[in-house]
């Protein structure tokens, strides 16, 4: 019986899709208006090849673009490229559809409800608080609070010990499908797909794990479920 759901954050929650490229993109073109020496598009692969390198979660991007670029960091370019990029991220920061709905049918029946992501503690944190839903979380567990990431097991029993759930009771909601949907096979805990479809070649590794993923239409189909 479950008693715990669990969820991802990043295109589970919220749709991701795109908003990223185009708060980058409108950075860039800021960062230009205020004096970086290259077209958009010179600016935008060069962004992007920084961003490859040092990672997403990577904190002076556009330090290191304005150098690359005028041979120097320059405060005033670095600062419109952040706060054009924070401005339009936010903007664009918007629930699945029927989110609240499901929570609060969680809630209601009294299930425990937890968040399992990987990324900065503060990032999640803010968009949590952004979202409007950091209430109906019993526990949140990010991978910078703990020190591993998922796909492995040990950030899914630290968020099981948090909830004193075990991972029979458990259920894990996610969109990507080495890293949750994996993940809670590695820590024995059930779980679904939603927001991406489950391949030819991961449902031959599924029957072959003898581990069934049902795939969710949306997430107020667990309604139908729990």
């Amino acid at each position: 019986m479950i008693r715990a759901v669990f969820f991802d954050m990043d295109d589970t929650l919220y749709d991701t899709s795109g908003f990223a490229a185009i708060a980058r993109r409108a950075a860039v073109k800021s960062m230009v208006h205020n004096g970086l020496k290259c077209t958009e598009d010179e600016g935008y692969e060069a962004l992007m090849e920084i961003i490859r390198e040092k990672g997403s979660n990577y904190n002076e991007h556009f330090n290191i673009l304005t150098k690359k670029i005028n041979g120097e960091e320059d405060p005033l370019i670095i600062v419109n490229g952040m706060i054009t990029y924070h401005n339009t991220k936010f903007a664009m920061l918007k629930l699945e559809p029927e989110c609240f709905s499901i929570l609060l049918y969680l809630k209601s029946k009294g299930y425990k409800v937890g968040l399992i992501t990987n990324g900065k503690e503060i990032k999640q944190w803010e968009k949590l608080v952004r979202l409007g839903v950091y209430p109906f979380f019993d526990v949140v567990v990010t991978s910078e609070s703990v020190g591993v990431e998922k796909p492995d097991a040990k950030i899914f029993e630290i968020a099981m010990e948090k909830l004193g759930v075990t991972a029979g009771t458990s259920l894990m909601i996610g969109n990507n499908f080495d890293v949750d949907i994996m993940g809670a096979y590695n820590a024995g805990i059930q779980s679904m797909i939603i927001n991406s479809e489950i391949t030819e070649d991961q449902q031959k590794k599924l029957d072959e794990l003898n581990y069934h993923v049902e795939e969710l239409k949306s997430l107020i189909s667990l309604m139908n479920i729990l």
